[in-house]
């Protein structure tokens, strides 16, 4: 009662006061707002104006001035603008003069102009119906200027970029665009990158907008944490990912890098790990990636629900196709009951039993596995069901794409025709017949598209053409040739009819050639094959005596070849051809020539050049005909990932000419893909050749030039001509005491290649599959293992030069003429036997035959063994091969290498 008192006297104190201030609310509140608004925009100064960045919002606007409600607009005047007439803004707004002036009215007007984003600020205000809009124009834009950028090119960024010059500038624009630059940056993997957009003010109301990027350092993965395995190890899962963690050994690897995409596909990888080993409960609770404060690298966190693992229980087929016996092809499923449950092996069984279905004509047959979880004994049933389907005919075949290529080029390699029943093992192999024609993009595949009615398809032939002419000059280093120079220009589609036409030179220290080709696939559009080729080839050969190449022989071949093909299946064909060559090997007759005899007629000398070079000499006509059948069913012949090859050829030369033999060789690969993205090979190849012609005894009948060589770079990890017979000359030397010593050190020994009449060599590689990176680089390294040997020639009758005088022949000139040293100038020969007074001059130039003594090595079938790993490089400066080989097995007499490599550039 007492604090009711106190406050009703403190109420009468201050009523009066209270009353007067509701009163003058009440008053004030009678006052139009809009004369209020006016009053405030008219007494408050105006603001000043600052540079700001570009990405700023822009400034408050002044409130619009407004009228009382129901004024008429009397005029409306624009000020402000400078590129822009009035009547083009004015046509921007609803506003009229005559219209009744209002606040909506007024700030739609606001609205309108703000929406064509042509003006930085606009103000509306009345003047007793005489509307002012004042507006302030964007700048426009003098040029885009982008710095601090190395990772990224400008013309990576400008195209990416929606302001351009001559563009009217808005902030909305530029923080879309400085949004896109970033993540641009983004998609390479560096989160940290910051752009900052500022505009230069010029005259004329024109800006240059200046995007100045810090581009920070790459992303990496730092650690990658797995939780909830409890079965696997983290090593384990790790290793089923494709993203890694940032190690110094990766530091090629472009998988230590941060993608997104890469960890929705990791996450794939683990459920696909986890459902091939039985846990069909599987599931990715979570998978976080944090950034860690330094904004350098991420932080990956999978949170794992392993579930049960099961076992497969009942499985069968329910086929509602009644071509196809349920019960025949439930025994035939690669899966039984009691096995561990397999997700990949009920893809593949699904995919496998579509294609079958397919090759019956079924292109729509549909099997769809059903499921049933038993928990209790942790199985899995499962049905495939194929669903019934109409049998289907090819409508109609389309070829798209091609602007080079002939239709008839491409259709003549499709195994189906329009008409025919679908089968879908014939439109794989014409997919693969056309990708083998390296016109086209790679992994082509011919698209299948209903038809006109259920049973009817469409096959469609979209190609990408790429180019098939090659215009080449080159330059490069061998470690077998030396120096190396080449030009050659060749066409694989010959106006688009699928001609190949080429011309070819190359010169290099120990070989020379020249040639022309032409093959035409199809003769009159029948399925024929024909070429043609002529060529000139000059061949050096050579030994080695101190690491030095010393030519022995000289070859040189001009001849043709014509050459025809026809099918005897789909896979298999018969290849003709007929060879005509003129040889004429040769030896320097000042180093290998002598008078034998004593009778004044110089001969290659056996202790000079050896019996198997003298043996070699002559001029001869070679006439070949041949025969291969050969076998191939490879999905591409460029760089196949799966089939098999086979060829089985023979030669016989002796039809005319002075040469006869018969040769047969034969040849194998077969590829598989492995290992999920791995390419496995082996590769094996093997040939004999039979003199028909008696030579006498003790010399082989098969030509020097006619055998089989072996080594670099077919058998790597050998020099070349490095395995198989040889003949080594081991000089003899005086030792301290003066007595004979052989000298066996490689570096010193004359080593002559004699060939061999046969050789087999196999050859199994493995191709590593890298990243994407690597790949657009051209990179494919491989690990390898080679076998093989080189055999079977006649022992060649060895020579000796005696110790310690060696044997002395009388040198003759190119023309048989004696040569003497000329008394007057000891450095000087002549072929005139006295001087100018009549005197005979002597003494008689020799060609001397140090002491020396030969060594038959080699001829044993026994196998040579080398293993290794190499890298193809398609590289900026021509195709580049690197092999680093370790021989495992070798025989007495060959010759190893460890490294070899083959480079050109391309200009």
């Amino acid at each position: 009662m007492i604090e009711r008192e106190k406050a009703a006297g403190a109420f009468g104190k201050t009523g009066t006061g209270f009353a007067l201030a509701l009163l003058c609310g009440t008053m004030l509140a009678g006052v139009p707002a809009p004369l209020l608004a006016q009053e405030e925009e008219t007494s408050a100064p105006a603001a000043a104006q600052t540079p700001q960045p570009a990405t700023q919002q822009p400034a408050a606007q002044p409130a619009p001035a407004v009228a009382p409600q129901g004024q008429i607009i009397r005029s409306i005047t624009v000020v402000g603008a400078q590129r822009l007439e009035p009547s083009t803004i004015l046509s921007y707004i609803e506003m009229r003069a005559g219209d009744t002036y209002t606040q909506a009215v007024a700030d739609q007007a606001l609205k309108d102009l703000y929406a064509t984003e042509l003006f930085s600020e606009a103000s509306v205000r009345n003047d007793n119906g005489n509307v002012v809009i004042e507006v302030t124009e964007n700048p426009v834009i003098n040029r885009i200027i982008l710095e601090g950028n190395r990772r990224i090119k400008n013309d990576k960024i400008l195209p990416e970029i929606r302001l351009a010059p001559r563009q009217i500038f808005t902030r909305s624009k530029v923080r879309a665009d400085t949004a896109r630059i970033i993540e641009l940056y983004k998609r390479q993997g560096r989160f940290a990158a910051s752009v900052e957009p500022q505009t230069v003010e010029l005259s004329q109301n024109r800006v240059d907008v200046v995007f100045e990027i810090s581009e920070g350092p790459k992303s990496k993965v730092r650690q990658i944490n797995i939780l909830g395995n409890e079965d696997f190890d983290d090593g384990e899962l790790k290793g089923e990912m494709v993203t890694k963690e940032a190690r110094f050994f990766r530091f090629f690897s472009s998988n230590t890098s941060y993608d997104p995409d890469r960890l929705a596909f990791d996450q794939q990888k683990l459920r696909q790990f986890y459902l091939t080993e039985g846990y069909a409960d599987f599931r990715v609770v979570s998978a976080v990636a944090e950034l860690t404060p330094d904004k350098e690298d991420f932080i990956i966190t999978y949170v794992l629900e392993e579930g049960e693992r099961y076992k497969f229980g009942d499985v069968s087929v329910d086929s509602q196709i009644r071509d196809f016996d349920s019960e025949r092809m439930t025994q035939n499923l690669p899966m039984k009951s009691g096995d561990w449950y397999n997700a990949k092996l009920v893809e593949d069984t699904v995919e496998q039993l579509n294609e079958l279905a397919g090759t019956f004509g079924y292109a729509f047959a549909d099997t769809q596995p059903q499921f049933v979880r038993n928990q209790e004994d942790l199985t899995m049933d499962v049905t495939f069901v194929l669903r019934e389907a109409p049998r289907v005919y090819v409508e109609q075949i389309d070829v798209n794409g091609n602007t080079l290529t002939q239709d008839k080029v491409v259709r003549r390699e499709f195994r189906v025709a329009e008409g025919d029943a679908f089968n879908s093992l014939q439109v794989k192999r014409s997919s693969n017949r056309i990708n083998s024609l390296g016109y086209f993009q790679e992994n082509f595949e011919i698209e299948q598209k209903e038809g006109s009615a259920p049973d009817r398809i469409i096959l469609e032939a979209n190609v990408e053409e790429q180019p098939t002419g090659e215009l080449q000059l080159s330059a490069g280093f061998s470690s077998i040739e030396n120096f190396i120079l080449a030009g050659s220009i060749r066409q694989r589609n010959f106006r688009g009819r699928g001609q190949t036409v080429g011309a070819s030179v190359n010169w290099s220290r120990y070989s020379r050639s020249a040639a022309l080709s032409f093959s035409e696939p199809y003769v009159f559009d029948r399925n024929i094959s024909m070429g043609v080729d002529i060529y000139r080839k000059d061949y050096n050969s050579f030994n080695f005596l101190n690491n030095d190449r010393n030519r022995t022989f000289e070859q040189s071949t001009t001849g043709f070849e014509v050459r025809a093909g026809v099918p005897l299946t789909e896979y298999i064909s018969a290849i003709g051809s007929y060879t005509l060559n003129y040889d004429n090997v040769s030896l320097d007759e000042f180093t290998y020539y002598s008078d034998i005899d004593g009778d004044g007629v110089t001969e290659c000398d056996p202790v000079l050049a050896g019996r198997y070079l003298c043996e070699a000499v002559g001029k001869r006509t070679s006439s070949i005909v041949g025969l291969t059948i050969a076998y191939n069913s490879l999905d591409n012949n460029y760089r196949p990932t799966r089939g098999e090859s086979l060829s089985l050829s023979t030669q016989y030369a002796g039809l005319g000419g002075s040469v006869k033999y018969l040769r047969l060789r034969a040849k194998g690969a077969k590829y598989w893909p492995v290992f999920g993205g791995f390419i496995f090979s082996l590769q094996g190849e093997g040939g004999v050749i039979k003199g028909l012609e008696d030579r006498g005894p003790g010399v082989d009948d098969v030509r020097l030039t006619d055998r089989f060589f072996l080594g670099e770079p077919q058998f790597r990890g050998f020099d070349i001509r490095g395995v198989g017979p040889r003949v080594l000359r081991q000089p003899i030397r005086e030792d301290e005491d003066g007595n004979p010593v052989v000298i066996t050190d490689r570096d010193q020994v004359g080593d002559d290649a004699l060939g061999g009449n046969a050789y087999y060599l196999g050859r199994a590689e493995l191709e590593i599959p890298l990243g994407s990176g690597a790949r657009e680089m051209g990179l494919r390294p491989s690990i390898f293992l080679d076998v093989g040997a080189l055999f079977n020639v006649t022992r060649p009758d060895l020579q000796s030069a005696p110790y310690p005088d060696g044997i002395r022949r009388q040198a003759f000139d190119s023309d048989g003429n004696p040569l003497y040293i000329d008394p007057t100038d000891p450095n000087e020969t002549t072929t005139d036997p006295t001087d100018a007074n009549g005197n005979p001059n002597d003494p008689f130039t020799y060609q001397v035959a140090s002491p020396f003594q030969e060594v038959f090595l080699g001829d044993t079938a026994s196998p040579r063994i080398s293993v290794g790993i190499g890298v193809n490089w398609n590289s900026p400066f021509g195709p580049f091969r690197i092999d680093f080989a370790h021989v495992l097995k070798k025989e007495p007499g060959d010759d190893t290498k460890t490294f070899t490599f083959n480079v050109g550039t391309q200009f």
